[in-house]
């Protein structure tokens, strides 16, 4: 078994847990290799590495990798996802960032991960990626996300115009700063906090969730995720901004770009205490009602 180990480079917890982390598969006799940049951070930290464990993320994983394991927050995992995804590789998230929402394994669960990842006992969650038609190779290869793709305004305070179509149909223009198009994951991340609705893991469907629209009758709506979306951008700046999870990229201006479900999925590696209305709860106290 390999597990290749992904993270920032932040000190603190992140490094504590990444030492515990390769010294528990250590004892398991568990291959193991690190990212790049935690090389360094390990390395600054006094941690001499063997030779030929380090590993360069946007080349992809080192042969025969079992599992991902990302030390941080939800945004490591996406990092995580973006090259891991394709090759069907499991992604286990330890969180030491602040909210974890995809990220369930506790800093003191890391033994408990490791013996679990031993024996076999865990669950794979399978979800749902949301993938940008680009002939342009913007996002070099990697044009997937498992949160959202979002246009954005860039170049000053103008709202933009974001010309929708789903399966070649008009479905209209959004004048705002920007529009979320979310796989269900995505849901409870930008998309909630823009007043999109939480949809469960597994709902095949898309969100599509207007940023600061300036029109209070537009509400975001959710679509089957076998639709095609194609979206036209104008506005008075120059440029808008593309994203796709953490990565993003200038576009002119009048580019038009389509969005569909991706081929594959993401996997996420889920312990038996893992569950979605759990985290729910006890996440983003969902119903919570401080008056009791």
């Amino acid at each position: 078994m390999r597990v290749a180990i992904y993270a920032r480079p932040n000190k603190g917890q992140t490094l504590d847990s990444a030492i515990q982390l390769i010294q528990l598969l250590e004892r398991a006799k568990i291959h193991w290799n690190v990212s790049d940049k935690l090389a360094e951070l390990l390395a600054r930290a006094g941690m001499q590495l063997p030779p030929n464990v380090v590993f360069l993320p946007e080349m992809g994983l080192p042969a025969e990798t079992d599992f991902v394991c990302s030390i941080g927050g939800d945004g490591t995992i996406l990092e995580a996802v973006s090259f891991s995804a394709e090759h069907g590789v499991p992604v286990a998230g330890v969180h030491t960032g602040r909210l974890g929402f995809l990220a369930s394994i506790s800093y003191g669960g890391l033994e408990d991960l490791v013996q679990r990842l031993k024996s076999g006992d865990y669950t794979l969650e399978h979800r749902s990626l949301v993938h940008l038609v680009d002939d342009k190779g913007m996002f070099e290869g990697r044009n997937f996300a498992l949160n959202e793709v979002a246009i954005m305004k860039r170049d000053n305070s103008s709202m933009i115009t974001v010309h929708t179509f789903i399966n070649g149909k008009y479905l209209n223009s959004y004048w705002a700063d920007g529009l979320i198009i979310s796989t269900p994951t995505g849901s409870t991340g930008y998309s909630l906090s823009c007043g999109g609705p939480i949809v469960l893991p597994h709902s095949e469907s898309f969100i599509l969730t207007p940023v600061s629209p300036h029109n209070l009758n537009v509400r975001p709506l959710v679509i089957p995720d076998t639709s095609v979306i194609t979206c036209t951008v104008e506005g008075r700046g120059k440029k808008a901004l593309l994203t796709l999870d953490t990565r993003s990229r200038a576009i002119e201006m009048d580019t038009s770009f389509t969005v569909r479900k991706e081929r594959f999925e993401a996997k996420l590696l889920r312990l038996p205490q893992d569950d979605f209305m759990d985290t729910l709860r006890n996440k983003l106290y969902w119903g919570a009602d401080l008056r009791n």
